[in-house]
């Protein structure tokens, strides 16, 4: 009896596109390292993290309420991180992705590709 070949011998390796986005970007690498640990203890092929460019929201804001005085501002700032993953889509490992601890401050989209 023959055998049949894999997936991954016919090239139809479906894969996972990972967006991850957070302000505070030392929670963002935890996740990114977590999600990196899981694709090599799976043996699956991972690529990322990738650092997509930060965008940074700027809020100039006056520093006295009423408006009189010097004019004198404060220059708040948001910075907000990406990170982009792509790992095989073998059902084990999207299991344990999905069942990961994430903060609140990371937000993840998972996209099959």
């Amino acid at each position: 009896m023959e055998s049949y070949p894999n997936r991954r011998e016919l090239g139809m390796v479906r894969k996972a596109r990972i967006k991850l986005t957070s302000t505070d970007y030392e929670k963002l690498e935890g996740i990114c390292g977590e999600l990196k640990t899981i694709a090599q203890k799976s043996g699956v092929k991972a690529n990322g993290p990738i650092s997509l460019p930060t965008k940074k929201l700027k809020v100039p804001v006056m520093k006295s309420p009423c408006g009189e005085g010097t004019k004198t501002w404060d220059r708040w700032e948001l910075r907000i991180h990406k990170r982009l993953i792509d790992i095989d889509a073998e059902e084990r490992v999207m299991r344990r992705v999905m069942r990961m601890r994430v903060p609140e401050e990371v937000f993840i989209s998972i996209e099959l590709i």
